[in-house]
């Protein structure tokens, strides 16, 4: 038999040295973290996210600051324009309108409304931020229901199939059937106006698009070979849905979540907008509009301010859920 022999130079590391192998981190990543590197990497969402949180912290602690409620009337001092401390000396939001000093007028030299008042003379900077409240109640209440009863839904009828998903599928063509417009309209009538009907309408059919989403990934993921071996080794239904199905549809769920949140704070408005949502003295963003509206060619402020808060809010929603999707799913990306 031949012997061989074999140099020091006879193998060489193909691209790197051998230095760089040997200090070359392969420690595991969590899918979490994967996820928060992604996400972090996306200006838009970061700055959505930036976003949502001063709101909040200004929907929190601006009214506890600002020495006034969001019902104390002051006649005196109605439909008053924005004057900002320290900005009015830059000659705007000074709370002159066409070169008069409406503060003056109104005998309120050293007040200063920073979001100016309605035509009762409500402070709306305390008004605006007690309305952002009640979108953010909105908000966190959609996603709940989202989680809670769409994904819960979903996941039973997709993984049980037959008769069960049969059943389900008819009763929610049912329900998805019946306008969101006439629920409310029928619990104003056995309800009086009030976020109490906003809330039960949101039960009732908040949860149905997300239902759907998780179904359809539920009869994807249920044939997968893990499920499969897992059920041939006798895991039970509930286990199977709890560690193999729900960590898979998890992402899905909070990108659904965080894309339903716009469309239930815009319902509430709308309601609130058109007489069915909260009634006077209440303050929501829906109702500071529709008072705005009916003086908006006198007092356009009324009515600007608040738009703008619900549109940057809603905006940053759907630019952070956005990003969200791509930091669950790369490749959503690319399409």
């Amino acid at each position: 038999m031949m012997d061989v022999a074999f140099r020091k130079d006879d193998f060489e590391f193909a691209a790197r040295a051998k230095d760089e192998y040997d200090s070359l981190d392969v420690s595991h990543e969590s899918f979490w973290k994967d996820v928060a590197v992604r996400f972090m990497k996306n200006k838009g969402a970061v700055l959505g996210a930036c976003i949502i949180a001063f709101i909040v912290a200004l929907a929190v602690f601006a009214p506890m600051f600002s020495g006034r409620t969001y019902k104390t009337v002051v006649i005196e001092h109605a439909s008053l324009p924005p004057r900002v401390p320290l900005v009015e000396k830059l000659g705007f939001m000074n709370g002159t309108v066409e070169g008069v000093d409406r503060y003056a007028e109104a005998e309120a030299k050293g007040v200063h409304y920073p979001f100016g008042t309605d035509t009762l003379g409500r402070d709306l900077w305390t008004r605006c931020w007690v309305g952002t409240r009640i979108s953010l109640y909105i908000a966190l209440l959609a996603m709940l229901i989202d989680i809670v009863i769409g994904m819960s839904f979903g996941m039973v009828s997709g993984f049980l199939g037959g008769k069960v998903d049969l059943a389900m599928q008819r009763f929610l063509e049912i329900l998805n059937g019946i306008p969101n417009l006439v629920i409310v309209t029928l619990l104003v009538l056995v309800l009086r106006p009030g976020i109490m009907s906003i809330t039960i309408a949101l039960f009732i059919k908040g949860w149905i698009g997300m239902s759907q989403v998780v179904r359809a990934q539920v009869l994807k993921l249920k044939e997968q070979e893990y499920v499969l071996a897992s059920r041939t080794l006798g895991t039970s239904t509930v286990n199977l849905l709890r560690r193999e199905v729900l960590p898979n549809v998890l992402g899905q769920v909070i990108i659904m979540s965080m894309f339903s949140i716009p469309n239930a704070i815009f319902t509430e408005s709308f309601l609130a907008f058109i007489g069915l949502g909260l009634q006077a003295p209440m303050a929501s963003l829906g109702v500071l509009i529709n008072d705005g509206f009916k003086s908006f060619l006198v007092y356009p402020h009324m009515v600007a301010i608040p738009t703008a808060v619900l549109a940057a809010l809603m905006l940053s929603f759907n630019i952070m859920a956005d990003g969200l999707r791509d930091a669950f799913d790369p490749k959503m990306k690319e399409m």
